[in-house]
């Protein structure tokens, strides 16, 4: 052939091929999608649907930045998914998390092939549409906390027949009348979980018909909807032995019924936290059934069982995880219990008494946690020498004492230990030190002796608490991967320079506090940018922070209260822009106060700037600080007047409940899971003339100390709008004209300290309104006038008047003109009594304002699960009433003694 007519040829064939590979792209290019490199289009109906949904909601994360109208393939948009076999349509949606906000479009219901819809933990608000019944081919809907939505009934429900999966955590369901019912009308649900849907708020759940049908459901979920027992008849027919799960967690439930003792296909059983009284015997004895042979996890925590701990829990012979901690449960362990095939035991926390038993040697457990119970003793190294399964094992508060356990040298595979708050009073065996060991506390012990060097030993550690002991000497060399050390209140000495060698960066918790350290904060700080609570008090540091402070992007609480440090602050601290407590005080920083506190560091409520030497102005920019509760510039050198914008400190306005922010919790890996430690702020504050430590009721105080300075000038009156303030100090500054009159306005004030200014004019009348006061100080001003009449004010001692030679009438001995020479009322033996019975309750009531609720929540702050939950709601709300009630008893007494 001749070679141009080949040429001609292979420039046709390769023509022809071109052509073809076009022509397939066109073809394929109906459904969207990507197949082996070729590009497919999605149906036009579909993503008009999609576009639709979108429109209708506020993206502030640009979650769905991909969906564009001009891109023709959705199938490529983020959360799309689709199925070739079904001709490229969209059979999933699948858009968790996603930060979006606004109402659930109608136009969803064009997805017709759809089989995934995700659309969990948003923030959507309105009716769920009841189109969704016509999504026939939906076999998994979660719509598990999806903001303020709502459902009418249920009744679309029906229609989807191919239904696996169904989650609607958090919708209310209080208008879902005959629920059950439609419930059991899906033939193919294996998965139902309605916690928080308000179901106790149902009024007819179901209809007599319901009763003859049966359940298919493998996992049920109930949780947190304020049930009580009678929910246990409509309950019976979704259970069945198909049942393989089920949790009852969060309710008000007195007790179990028997049926559940028969499913025989159980294997885990939730019934943490439900706050009904539950004799622990009867609820072992309901289970009693076949259930007692399948049920391998049993978790009923922070609930209210009574009664001993039975000697049937050994018929449970299936049982691998048992779950019992924060309960009454009392009495001893049975021997025989050890020999069950369990693998996690916690009973933590109950009233569990008698000595450890030697038999626990024989458990094959790999987590033992006996910690808060009034155990005694230890096994002894001989019965422990063969124990090679235990990784985790939590002694807390029993005691163990004074001796150190050398048994612990014997388990082979321990991994975590706590054996904190066991009267040990000992040093630690040299050997202990090589164990191997990922999460250590030895806390709140009188354990004395140095500590060698970790880095190697511990290599690999994330958690090590040897706080409140005697340790002495240097700090040693750490596992650089720590996420947690706490070596506080000890007897370290030293530099602190080991902090450079952790160059992992994993480190979120640094507690050094109240020893005697010595030096420089060192300039390595760009290690540790998730660093969440660092605190150096109570030392004797010194030196200028290092710049490389500014590092510390997630710093929430910075405390270097009580120790040398020096000079500016450095501008790179402004960085920290999440820093919500900042406490420098006494220390002997100089300089400007920086205007950036207030512009750059807006989460701020606690700002401690307390005994140092700052001179200059107050700057107006800290008026933007809304969220401050704390403000303590005192014993400063500060000049200029108080800015009147203080009272753009909201917070400080803002009444009701809100959970107090002294709180600041952190991710930890302890034992099986991960969980929720916690730090609790606290601060040295000037209360009613002495300096006391606040610690768990930080959050919950307001207060402004701006005294021990050199202020001139009026008391702004717009401080008297911040009516929530508790405690004011203005004392000690060169203040002049008249007192507010509108100060009586703040009637939730219980310090009021004015003394040692240059005030004149009268005491306003209007702070006889003030009947919370407990402490009031107006002493050595140029104040005149009559004491205006009211319980409280009359009540104070005359030294708290002194220094204020025109001012007159009771308490002080001076009469005011016109005043009789008799006087009325009660005898002097009677205001005696009275004044020394209303100091008692203004000490008792300050007293308790700084302590709390400590008692009742000491052993809370110890307990590692579950805490964040707990300590932002049930113990700030408790504490929160424990002031308001103070407060109500104060005005009470007033009433009483007028």
């Amino acid at each position: 052939m001749h070679p141009c007519v080949l040429i001609i040829f292979l420039l046709f064939l390769l023509r022809l091929q071109n052509t073809t590979t076009n022509q397939l792209v066109v073809d394929e290019g109906v459904g969207g999608g990507y197949d082996d490199g070729v590009v497919n289009k999605c149906l036009d109906k579909e993503r008009d649907a999609l576009l639709q949904f979108k429109g209708n909601l506020q993206d502030p994360n640009g979650s769905l930045s991909t969906w564009r109208p001009e891109d023709d393939d959705c199938c490529a948009w983020e959360g799309v998914i689709c199925d070739d076999q079904t001709g490229h349509h969209v059979t999933g949606l699948h858009i968790p998390s996603a930060g979006l906000v606004g109402e659930i479009s109608h136009s969803l219901v064009n997805l017709t092939y759809l089989n995934l819809l995700d659309l969990s933990s948003n923030s959507f608000h309105g009716t769920i549409p009841p189109e969704f019944g016509n999504l026939t081919n939906l076999k998994v809907l979660n719509l598990r906390d999806v903001g303020s939505c709502r459902v009418e009934n249920l009744d679309w429900l029906s229609h989807l027949s191919l239904l696996e999966a169904l989650e609607i955590e958090g919708i209310s369901l209080a208008k879902a009348n005959q629920w059950v019912n439609v419930i059991l009308n899906l033939p193919k649900l294996s998965d139902l979980r309605l916690d928080g849907c308000e179901l106790s708020q149902v009024m007819y759940p179901y209809s007599s018909s319901f009763l003859n049908s049966s359940s298919s459901i493998s996992f049920l979920s109930l949780r947190n909807n304020n049930l009580t027992s009678s929910m246990y008849h409509w309950m019976f027919s979704l259970t069945s032995n198909s049942l393989h799960i089920l949790d009852l967690s969060s309710n008000m439930l007195d007790g179990i019924p028997k049926y559940l003792g028969n499913l025989c296909s159980l294997e885990s059983f939730h019934f943490n936290n439900n706050r009904a009284v539950v004799k622990f015997p009867d609820f072992l004895n309901n289970l009693s059934g076949c259930t007692s042979l399948t049920l391998q996890q049993l978790s009923a925590e922070t609930s209210q069982f009574t009664g001993s701990f039975p000697d049937d829990i050994q018929n449970f012979s299936s049982l691998e995880g048992l779950y019992l901690s924060n309960n009454h449960i009392n009495g001893t362990i049975s021997e025989r219990f050890w020999e069950l095939p369990l693998q996690a035991f916690d009973v933590s926390q109950n009233h569990l008494s008698g000595a450890i038993s030697e038999n626990i040697g024989k458990s094959k457990a790999s987590i033992i946690n006996l910690s808060k119970n009034p155990l005694q003793g230890v096994p002894s190294t001989d019965h422990m020498s063969n124990q090679s399964s235990v990784t985790y094992i939590d002694l807390n508060s029993c005691k163990l004492g004074p001796h150190f356990p050398k048994w612990i040298q014997m388990l082979k595979k321990l991994n975590e230990l706590d054996i904190s708050n066991t009267s040990i009073s000992d040093t630690v065996p040299p050997e202990f030190w090589n164990i191997h060991l990922s999460s250590l506390n030895l806390s709140s012990n009188n354990i004395s002796g140095e500590v060698p060097d970790l880095s190697s030993s511990f290599f690999g550690a994330q958690m090590i608490d040897l706080s409140s002991n005697s340790f002495i000497g240097p700090i040693p060399h750490l596992p650089s991967g720590l996420q947690l050390l706490n070596l506080s209140r000890n007897k370290f000495s030293g530099g602190i320079s080991f902090l450079c060698q952790m160059v992992d960066g994993l480190l979120k918790f640094l507690d050094l506090s109240h020893n005697t350290l010595t030096g420089q904060l060192p300039d390595c700080l760009w290690h540790f940018q998730h660093l969440t609570v660092l605190n150096l008090g109570h030392n004797s540091l010194s030196g200028r922070l290092p710049p490389s402070i500014g590092s510390l992007i997630e710093l929430e609480a910075l405390y270097l209260y009580k120790n040398n440090f020096f000079g500016e602050l450095p501008l790179s601290l402004k960085n920290c822009t999440s820093l919500t407590s900042l406490n420098l005080g006494a220390n002997k920083f100089s300089g400007n106060v920086p205007v950036w506190f207030g512009e750059n560091l807006s989460e701020l409520y606690v700002l401690i700037l307390r005994s140092n030497n700052f001179f200059g102005t107050i700057p107006s920019e800290l008026c933007q600080l809304a969220n401050l509760q704390i403000l303590d510039f005192s014993r400063n050198n500060l000049h200029g007047s108080i800015p009147s914008c203080l009272n753009n400190l909201t917070k400080m306005a803002q009444v009701g409940f809100l959970p107090p922010p002294n709180v600041h919790p952190y991710t930890s890996q302890w034992h099986w899971d991960l969980i929720d430690e916690v730090y609790i702020d606290h601060a040295m504050i000037e209360w009613q003339g002495d300096e006391r430590e606040f610690f768990r009721n930080l959050g919950l105080l307001k207060s402004i100390d701006l005294s021990s300075n050199n202020l001139t000038g009026h008391i702004p009156h717009e401080l008297t709008n911040l009516h929530e303030l508790l405690a004011l100090n203005l004392s000690k500054n060169a203040l002049i004209g008249e007192i507010p009159q509108q100060l009586g306005e703040m009637k939730n004030l219980l310090a009021l300290d004015l003394s040692r200014n240059s005030l004149s004019g009268g005491i306003p009348s209007s702070m006889s309104q003030m009947t919370s006061l407990c402490y009031l100080d107006v002493s050595y001003n140029k104040l005149s006038g009559r004491i205006p009449s009211s319980t409280q004010l009359q009540s104070f001692e005359p030294s708290r008047y002194d220094g204020n030679t025109e001012l007159c009438g009771l308490p002080l001995p001076k009469k005011c003109p016109g005043d009789e020479e008799s006087q009325v009322g009660k005898s002097e033996g009677d205001e005696e009594d009275i004044d020394e019975d209303w100091g008692w309750f203004c000490i008792g009531g300050g007293t308790g304002f700084v302590t709390g609720f400590w008692i009742a929540c000491g052993a809370l702050l110890l307990n590692r699960r579950g805490r964040r939950a707990f300590f932002n709601f049930y113990d700030s709300f408790r504490d929160w009433v424990y002031v308001k009630v103070m407060v109500f008893i104060a005005k009470l007494r007033r009433i009483a003694n007028m």
